[in-house]
């Protein structure tokens, strides 16, 4: 199943329409009971991609991987990581799927992620129970500006990643029982047409169940929190030479099955 955010209500996704939930106020606290029985309008026809916003809107915690792809940590020149390279984002850089995003520096960068959603909460998860905490998966994108995360000597993430509108998620939720093999979905990023990212998610260093897992053995997860699971190779400032967004550009991140994002800036 896919389930959105339309107009202020929780929506239920198909391929040619859409139908209204009834009885919940929004997609965050039907996470833990997506399998429940559902009371839905009739069918409408599906609506305009702009309609949609933002999915998850007060997740308690936001957490992010870095280096979680062999070609991007080899095109950022750093060593393979011996555990998940956890940061996090905050909940105020948290958007719709199709937002106006101011750019802070000329060094504004781009990110295409899948977004774990949490379903069930809990603490030390173990691997092979960590699906079943999952309610789904979202396309994300990791707005990142470059100048103010290395200005230091040691870099600093989570508020280079964190500026009004960086942490775009959409446009809907995708439960796991919708995808046939997660790992061979297609990640991709365009700017202003021309593909800049491009991998599957079974290039993944770390995929969503040892994430799930090892989050929950240092953490207590709570339903609605979000993980961006890293990006693939192909971002502005690991290219040569390094490439960054402007404003008027248009970024479009997408995931097969999953839907897409469609980002333009000022």
């Amino acid at each position: 199943m896919k389930f959105a955010m339309y107009n202020d209500r929780v929506a239920l996704v198909n391929d040619d329409n859409i139908q209204l939930v009834n009885g919940v106020k929004n997609l965050q606290e039907m996470l833990p009971h997506l399998d429940d029985h559902l009371f839905l309008s009739e069918k409408r026809a599906k609506p305009d991609m702009r309609d949609f916003s933002l999915p998850i809107a007060d997740p308690k915690q936001i957490f992010a991987v870095g280096f979680n792809y062999r070609d991007h940590m080899q095109e950022l020149k750093t060593t393979a990581p011996k555990v998940p390279n956890i940061f996090t984002k905050f909940v105020s850089s948290l958007t719709g799927p199709n937002p106006l995003v101011k750019i802070p520096s000329p060094q504004t960068d781009w990110e295409t992620e899948l977004v774990i959603v949490v379903g069930r909460g809990g603490r030390n998860i173990k691997v092979e129970q960590a699906a079943q905490h999952i309610a789904g998966f979202m396309v994300g994108q990791d707005l990142s500006d470059r100048k103010l995360q290395f200005l230091n000597a040691n870099p600093q993430f989570s508020l280079a990643k964190s500026y009004q509108n960086f942490s775009p998620i959409g446009p809907w939720l995708t439960t796991p029982d919708e995808i046939d093999d997660l790992g061979n979905l297609t990640i991709t990023t365009e700017v202003n047409g021309v593909e800049k990212q491009h991998s599957q998610l079974k290039n993944l260093i770390f995929d969503t169940n040892d994430l799930v897992s090892y989050l929950s053995s240092i953490t207590e997860l709570y339903p609605g929190d979000l993980i961006f699971t890293g990006t693939p190779g192909g971002v502005g400032s690991g290219r040569n030479p390094k490439e960054f967004l402007h404003p008027g550009d248009q970024l479009i991140s997408k995931i097969d099955q999953l839907g897409q994002l469609t980002i333009n800036f000022n």
